[in-house]
């Protein structure tokens, strides 16, 4: 039997990137923090007591390291075409075999309303040969019929994780078209209730569904989101994307950042692998002391900008603009440091020292900016800007050239033809699939690591 022990946990660091030099009277310090977990491992969980079907009873679930609940839409889109219900079914089965033995697991049936599809009545299975048979069984049965209101879906899987003294909580959702059956204000209100009480990964099939919406649900729940134009492709998808949550160990790791008197973060942004605002979600943790979600970590590393408004000094002054810390609370309240960076400025007369902007600062400053024209473009488009979203998208092309961003550089050559690379020069396309823009817009926030 597989235990999970202190040789599992990750190990992290925090390595900061910055020209700490400014001219006299600067008041902004930017810098890019790179976070590591190394050591996890890809445990996932361990076995659990359950009766003999592998079922929990209703009560608290205990002992595992990951729960894990499956939302497949099953409203009456997914009838057209006549594979999309197949596909989405197999896919999940091809998830539920990824599963690793002793994960906690559900699957549920989205459309108008939420139907418990495995195991049923509120409870979770364990994960095992016998559960992964009788959850395929049950996938089988699938049929589709009714409208979308994906709150309903998302408050049925916080119900069952919440079920599961689990670290990990992590939730799949599939969806085909736009949640149409529920009020805006529905699916807003559902995020903010389980934002932070487990992450979600969001895909969205075929062509009939909205970007933003599935974006958002990724967004709020510190998932993933993508596209899957064609149905087929599915069950590969389902596979990676179970497979890399299996691979998370340590859930709930907040970015702690402490500001000396008089000065304030103005922003924090994860920058790699995606750009993702996260200013807008500090929790005030003490004095000067501000607590930023990142969510469950395995072996990985991420990006992070912060920017720092400090106060102007004159030539020869130093400071500490901020003190970075990786924590993560404990059941006692406590929430030791895991890794720690420092941000300093100091003010010189060098000009070249003080206008000399940080290779990782001005690299992720344009992956943030290549993100933003994609989507403004995009929107010039559909609103019939055309000279609007010809210049938007002639600047994405330029810097995803400059940078390197080779992936996005490819989907923006299927909406644009690009004269000019390296100046920006495009014309739109006469034609294009609703496959190739919503590919581009959904995955216009990655973006690729700066070369140290």
């Amino acid at each position: 039997m597989a235990r999970f022990t202190k040789e599992n946990v990750p190990s992290f660091s925090a390595e900061v990137y910055q020209n700490k030099f400014l001219p006299e009277g600067a008041e902004e310090v930017n810098a890019i923090v790179t976070v590591t977990s190394t050591g996890g491992g890809t445990s996932g969980g361990v076995p659990l007591v359950s009766d003999a079907s592998g079922v929990h009873s209703a009560g608290r679930v205990s002992a595992s390291r990951a729960a894990v609940v499956i939302m497949v839409d099953c409203s009456g889109s997914m009838n057209y075409p006549e594979a999309k219900l197949r596909n989405a079914g197999e896919a999940t089965a091809a998830a539920v075999d990824t599963l690793h033995d002793g994960v906690s697991f559900a699957v549920v049936a989205g459309t108008h309303k939420v139907r418990e599809i495995y195991p049923g009545d509120g409870r979770l299975a364990v994960a095992g040969e016998e559960t992964r048979s009788a959850a395929k069984t049950a996938l089988r049965g699938l049929t589709a019929g009714g409208g979308t209101a994906i709150s309903t879906w998302l408050r049925c899987a916080d119900r069952l994780l919440a079920t599961s003294e689990a670290p990990i909580k992590h939730g799949v959702l599939l969806t085909d078209g736009k949640n149409e059956h529920e009020e805006p204000v529905e699916l807003r209100t559902a995020l903010e209730e389980c934002a932070g009480r487990f992450t979600c990964d969001a895909r969205g099939v075929g062509t009939d569904w909205e970007v933003r919406e599935v974006t958002s649900i990724a967004s709020a729940l510190l998932g993933t989101a993508d596209i899957v134009a064609d149905s087929e492709g599915l069950a590969e998808d389902f596979t990676r994307m179970m497979a890399e949550a299996m691979g998370k160990e340590v859930a709930d790791v907040n970015l702690r950042l402490w500001t000396p008197q008089g000065a304030e973060i103005r922003y924090v942004k994860q920058v790699a692998p995606t750009v993702e605002d996260l200013s807008a979600r500090r929790t005030d943790t003490g004095p000067r002391t501000g607590d930023y979600p990142t969510g469950s970590w395995g072996d990985e590393s991420r990006d992070y900008h912060v920017c720092v408004r400090v106060p102007a000094a004159s030539v020869g002054q130093e400071m500490l603009a901020a003190r970075i810390s990786l924590t993560r609370p404990q059941p006692d309240g406590t929430s030791p440091s895991l890794a720690q960076g420092l941000i300093k400025a100091v003010w010189t007369d060098d000009v070249a020292a003080g206008t000399t902007l940080n290779p990782q600062v001005a690299h992720y400053t344009g992956q943030a900016e290549l993100a933003r024209v994609i989507q403004q473009g995009l929107e010039l488009r559909k609103s019939g800007d055309e000279d609007g979203a010809t210049s938007k998208l002639g600047r994405a092309v330029q810097l995803a050239s400059a940078s390197g961003n080779e992936d996005t550089a490819k989907l923006l050559a299927k909406v644009v033809d690009v004269v000019d690379a390296a100046a920006g020069t495009v014309r739109l396309k006469a034609r294009v699939t609703d496959a190739d823009e919503m590919t581009l817009e959904t995955r216009s926030t990655k973006t690729v690591r700066v070369k140290k």
